[in-house]
C-alpha cells in the first residue's frame, strides 16, 4: 500500500476487494496510451505529430503533489476526482501541459497549448472580449497559472514524457482552415483521453465497443434488399423512373471524391438512391463510413429504421445520434455525463443537421470528441436546401475544407434547387460564393414533368387571412386530407377544431409517439378510409405519406413545394390538389418570415401555377431570400480567422454564436410515453449509460422556457443528478398531442 502510494497516478477506484485496496491507473501509462491512440486518430489527415505530443503532455499538471494528495482522498467517495474542476484549484491540471508546449515550441506550440488547455473545460478563445463566453481565455491560462507547471516539473517525470520534436506536418487549408484543424486534432485528444479512462474506469463498457461494419460486408445486404423491392414493385411509369435515377447514381459513384449535388424529384426515391452512390463510392475509394444528416430530429427515426432493416444481419452497424442525449455544458465536465457523448465509430451514422455541423463550430469536449471520425467519410446532407441561411457561408466553406482536406465525400441531396450555387444581388454584389459541385443525375429537371402530381391552388389574395376556424371548416370537406402548418401552437390550435377521429403530429410527441401515429395513418391511407392530418413541418421532408389532398400554410417556396411531395406521391390519381392558405396567426421569427415574404413576390409574378415548381422560380425565389439575408449573420468568420494574429482564434464564442436553432431558451425531456420508455426514464435517474440515452432518444421532447418553468414549477418534470429533465407526473402527457401544460378535455377516437 505504502508503494503504490507513492506511484503518480491519473485516475484511481475502489477495488472493492476484502482488503480495500484502490486500482490505480499510472499517470505515465496514461500519457504514453492516450499520445499513441490520439497520434493514430490523426494519421487519417496527417496531423499525427501535433496529436502525439497534445498526448503525452495533456495530464502533465497531476503531477503536481496537489493534485496527487486531492485525488487519493477523493477517490472512492467521488468516481469524477480525476476531472478538472475550475473552481477547485487543487484539481486544476490542464493548463500545465498548455504552458509547456508553448514553452517547449515556443510560437509552434500554441496549437498544443489549445488542445490541452480545453481537454476538459473545452476549446477556449485565445483571448478575453467584452460580450464574448464564459470562460478562462488562453492567453490567461498561459499567463496565470506558470506557477502550477513549475510545481508539477519539481516531481519526477520520466524523460520520454518531457522530450519533444517540432512537429513537422502543416495545417491543411492554410490558416483559414486553422480552426477546422485545431477541432480536429482536438477531436483526436479528447476521444483518446476518454477511451483510455473508460478502458480503466468501466473495463466493462469499454468491452462492449465494437469494431465498425465494413463496406463490403454492408453492400451485400443492400442488394439484396433493391433486388427483392425491384422485383415486388409494380410495372409504372414512376417506378421505371426511380430505377433509372438509382441506376445512375450507383454509375456516377465511381467519380472522383469531392461534392455532388443529388437533385431528384419529391417521390424519386433519394435515400435509397443516395445509399447506392454512397456504398459503392465507399467500396471503390476505401471510405470508413456514411454519415446521413438529416434537417429534422423528427425524421430520423424512419431514415435510420429503413438503414437497420436493411442491414439487420448487423445490429451495430446503424447509429442514430442527435442532441437530445448530450448533457446540459454544466454537466459535460461529470465523469458520468460523459458516459452519454458519442465518438461516431460506426459504419452508418444518421444524425441531424444541428448535430453535424454544431460539432464541426463546437468547443465542447462532447460535441468535439467525434470529428475525427468524420475524415475519410461519404456525407450525405438530405433536403440540403434547408440549411440555415444565416449561417451558409460558414457552412459553405467548412464542407470545402472538408472535402478537400479530411477525404469527405459530400452529396448535397434535393428536391427542389438548393440554393448554394453562386448567389448576386441584381447590381451584381456577390451574396453567397456557391459551392463547386458536380450533378449526379444528368439532366435533372427534365424528370420534374414527369413527377409532377399535384396543381396548386394560390390565393388570390396575399392579405386575405383566415382564422382556423374557417380553415377546419374547409378541411371537415374532405374525407381525407393533410393541413400542414407553421408551428406547434398552431398545430394544436387547428387540431382542437377537427372531428375527432383526426390525427395529430408536432414536435410535442416524442418519436416513438409520432412513429406509432404516422404507421396508423399510413395503414387507414393504404386501406381507404378516411384519414385527417393536422400536422408541423416535420412531415414535409423524408415522411412518407400520400394524400389526395394536401393545405399548406403559407411558407417559403421550398416547404410549400415539399409539402406537396406529400400530395398523390404515388401518382394513384390524375392529380393531387394542394391549397395554400393564409392563416391569421403570426409567422415564427428568422428565416420563414424571410422566405414567406420571397415566395409571396415569386407567386405574384407567375404567368402559371405550373410553372412554381420550374427551376427559373427557383432561381427567383433564392435571388430574393439572399438579397434579404445576411449568409454569415453572427460574423462566425470573423470569430475564426484574425487576420492580425493568425491563430488567434474565439473557439468559444463561435461556438456559442453558432446555433442552427436557438436553444437558448429550451430544455429536453425525456417523457414517460409507453411502459417502456416509463422503466427508461427510471433508470435515469441513478444509471445514465450510453446504451440507455440512446434508447431514450426516441423519447424526448423539447420545451420553450415558459412551458419548462411552468411544468417544473407544478412538480411535474425535474432534473437527475446528471443533468438530464424526466418525466415525474405522468398526466401531462396526452395520448394525442403529446407532452402538455394542461392536458385535453376533449375525447378522441381512432
Amino acid at each position: 500500500m505504502n508503494t503504490a502510494k507513492k506511484a503518480y497516478i491519473a485516475h484511481a477506484k475502489d477495488g472493492s476487494d476484502s482488503s480495500g485496496l484502490y486500482e490505480l491507473h499510472p499517470l505515465e501509462d496514461h500519457l504514453r496510451k492516450v499520445a499513441i491512440l490520439a497520434e493514430k486518430y490523426a494519421n487519417k489527415f496527417d496531423g499525427c505529430d501535433w496529436a502525439y505530443l497534445a498526448g503525452k503532455w495533456h495530464d502533465l499538471g497531476k503531477y503536481r503533489s496537489a493534485f496527487q494528495t486531492y485525488i487519493r482522498k477523493a477517490t472512492g467517495v467521488n468516481p469524477n476526482a480525476h476531472i478538472e474542476k475550475q473552481s477547485d484549484p487543487r484539481t486544476n491540471h490542464a493548463s500545465s501541459g498548455a504552458i509547456y508546449a508553448k514553452q517547449k515550441l515556443c510560437k509552434a506550440g500554441l496549437p498544443i497549448a489549445y488542445l490541452i488547455a480545453g481537454h476538459h473545460a473545452g476549446l477556449p478563445d485565445y483571448v478575453s472580449v467584452i460580450g464574448g463566453a464564459r470562460g478562462s481565455s488562453l492567453l490567461e491560462v498561459l499567463e496565470k497559472d506558470q506557477n502550477l507547471l513549475k510545481e508539477a516539473l519539481r516531481e519526477n517525470i520520466p524523460s520520454d514524457i518531457l522530450s519533444s520534436r517540432q512537429p513537422k506536418t502543416l495545417c491543411p487549408g492554410g490558416f483559414e482552415g486553422f480552426h477546422l484543424w485545431i477541432r480536429m486534432l482536438f477531436s483526436c485528444l479528447v476521444d483518446a483521453d476518454f477511451l483510455d479512462t473508460e478502458s480503466f474506469m468501466s473495463p466493462d463498457k469499454s468491452v462492449q465497443r465494437e469494431k465498425p461494419v465494413s463496406m463490403k460486408d454492408l453492400h451485400i445486404p443492400f442488394n439484396r434488399y433493391m433486388a427483392d423491392l425491384m422485383n415486388h414493385c409494380k410495372e409504372s411509369e414512376v417506378n421505371s423512373l426511380r430505377a433509372e435515377l438509382f441506376n445512375q447514381c450507383r454509375v456516377a459513384a465511381c467519380e472522383p471524391p469531392g461534392i455532388f449535388t443529388l437533385t431528384i424529384p419529391t417521390g424519386g426515391g433519394k435515400t435509397l438512391s443516395s445509399m447506392a452512390f454512397a456504398l459503392n463510392h465507399a467500396l471503390k475509394f476505401k471510405k470508413n463510413r456514411i454519415i446521413y444528416v438529416i434537417p429534422y430530429t423528427s425524421i430520423i427515426e424512419q431514415t435510420a429504421q429503413l438503414f437497420k432493416n436493411i442491414f439487420k444481419d448487423y445490429s451495430t452497424a446503424v447509429l442514430e445520434h442527435h442532441s437530445n442525449i448530450e448533457p446540459s455544458e454544466v454537466s459535460d465536465e461529470d465523469y458520468l455525463s460523459r458516459l452519454s457523448t458519442e465518438n461516431w465509430d460506426a459504419s452508418i451514422v444518421v444524425t441531424t443537421s444541428v448535430q453535424f455541423f454544431e460539432s464541426l463550430f463546437a468547443s465542447r469536449t462532447s460535441r468535439c470528441r467525434k470529428l475525427h471520425n468524420i475524415t475519410n467519410s461519404i456525407v450525405v446532407l438530405d433536403e440540403v436546401q434547408l440549411l440555415p441561411l444565416k449561417f451558409l457561408d460558414p457552412v459553405r466553406e467548412v464542407i470545402e475544407l472538408l472535402s478537400k482536406y479530411y477525404g469527405v465525400t459530400f452529396i448535397l441531396s434535393t428536391a427542389t434547387p438548393t440554393g448554394l450555387n453562386e448567389q448576386k444581388s441584381p447590381f451584381g454584389k456577390k451574396l453567397l460564393k456557391g459551392l463547386n459541385s458536380s450533378e449526379i443525375i444528368a439532366s435533372p429537371f427534365t424528370y420534374y414533368k414527369y413527377f409532377r402530381r399535384v396543381n396548386y391552388k394560390i390565393p388570390s389574395e396575399f392579405t386575405k387571412m383566415q382564422e382556423w376556424g374557417e380553415i377546419a371548416d374547409q378541411l371537415k370537406q374532405h374525407k381525407t386530407v393533410l393541413a400542414i402548418v407553421n408551428s406547434r401552437k398552431d398545430a394544436r390550435d387547428l387540431f382542437k377544431l377537427m372531428p375527432s377521429e383526426t390525427f395529430h403530429l408536432s414536435a410535442l410527441m416524442c418519436a416513438a409517439h409520432r412513429s406509432q401515429v404516422i404507421r396508423e395513418i399510413k395503414i387507414r391511407l393504404s386501406c381507404g378510409e378516411p384519414t385527417r392530418v393536422i400536422s408541423t413541418q416535420l412531415v414535409e421532408a423524408g415522411v412518407d405519406l400520400d394524400f389526395p389532398v394536401v393545405y399548406r400554410a403559407l411558407a417559403g417556396l421550398d416547404s410549400i413545394v415539399q409539402a406537396a411531395g406529400r400530395c398523390n406521391r404515388e401518382g394513384k390519381l390524375i392529380a393531387g390538389e394542394v391549397v395554400i392558405f393564409i392563416p391569421s396567426s403570426k409567422l415564427p421569427p428568422g428565416n420563414i418570415r424571410t422566405s414567406t415574404s420571397s415566395c409571396i413576390s415569386v407567386l405574384n409574378s407567375l404567368e402559371d401555377q405550373e410553372l412554381i415548381d420550374e427551376p427559373k422560380t427557383f432561381e427567383s425565389y433564392f435571388n430574393l431570400v439572399f438579397a434579404q439575408s445576411n449568409c454569415d449573420q453572427h460574423k462566425i468568420k470573423n470569430l475564426l480567422v484574425d487576420d492580425a494574429c493568425r491563430m488567434r482564434v474565439q473557439f468559444r464564442t463561435a461556438a456559442q454564436q453558432f446555433q442552427f436553432i436557438d436553444d437558448s431558451n429550451t430544455h429536453t425531456v425525456f417523457v414517460q410515453y409507453d411502459d417502456y420508455s416509463k422503466n427508461l426514464v427510471e433508470k435515469l435517474r441513478f444509471q445514465p449509460t450510453r446504451n440507455l440515452l440512446r434508447k431514450l432518444q426516441r423519447y424526448s421532447v423539447t420545451l420553450y422556457d415558459k412551458e419548462y418553468m411552468e411544468l417544473a414549477s407544478r412538480g411535474y418534470i425535474c432534473n437527475t443528478e446528471s443533468g438530464h429533465t424526466i418525466q415525474v407526473a405522468e398526466e401531462i402527457y396526452d395520448q394525442f398531442l403529446g407532452l402538455v401544460v394542461e392536458p385535453p378535455t376533449r375525447a378522441y377516437i381512432f
